[in-house]
């Protein structure tokens, strides 16, 4: 395949992955439910975590920049961390105990009851994210799965699931962000547009 072929299949799978979202009223009112929630935290001076691995990790720290920075609007910061951006206390825990461990003892020390968590997984089967959402609940955490659309083990420890309707890590991760921006969009509007 040359370049020409490889870039439009890739950009025709994105479009039917997105406009399958788009015409899925579960994932629409799903949006608007997560949406709702992180405008009820942030007015409760709620924290919002992220967590991720390799692509996912970099969705992590990209939305939560996102949240804690800016979007469209300038205006004061909100609560919002991705879990793996302190490298010493990653390194530390993935050698004194495992990296399985990173995400469920940050969440451990960081978290409130009434925070929320995001555990952002293409195959929803990511250890160290599985026992981040693990101890959130323990914890009355709320708990926000971003998935791809295979049964996995996150799928039963969100509160509240995107599962993107794809297989392909790539596109998944597209959709993820895709969908990411909209919540950070709708909560900014909701909170600071006057």
């Amino acid at each position: 395949m040359n370049t020409k072929d490889i870039f439009s299949k890739n950009l025709n799978d994105s479009i039917t992955i997105k406009q399958t979202i788009l015409e899925n009223k579960e994932i629409l009112n799903t949006i608007t439910t997560i949406s709702d929630i992180l405008v009820d935290a942030f007015k409760s001076n709620q924290q919002l975590m992220f967590c991720g691995n390799g692509g996912s990790a970099a969705d992590s720290q990209h939305l939560a920049a996102e949240f804690s920075g800016m979007y469209y609007l300038n205006r004061p910061p909100l609560k919002a961390i991705a879990l793996h951006t302190d490298t010493s206390f990653l390194t530390a825990v993935s050698n004194d105990f495992s990296f399985d461990e990173v995400y469920s003892r940050l969440v451990d020390a960081l978290g409130s009851k009434g925070d929320v968590l995001v555990g952002l997984s293409t195959s929803g089967n990511s250890v160290n994210v599985i026992k981040a959402l693990t101890q959130a609940k323990k914890r009355g955490i709320i708990t926000i799965g971003f998935t791809g659309e295979s049964q996995c083990q996150i799928d039963t420890l969100s509160d509240h699931l995107i599962k993107v309707p794809s297989s392909d890590t790539p596109r998944v991760q597209e959709a993820h962000l895709l969908i990411g921006h909209t919540i950070c969009e709708i909560v900014e509007k909701r909170l600071f547009s006057n």
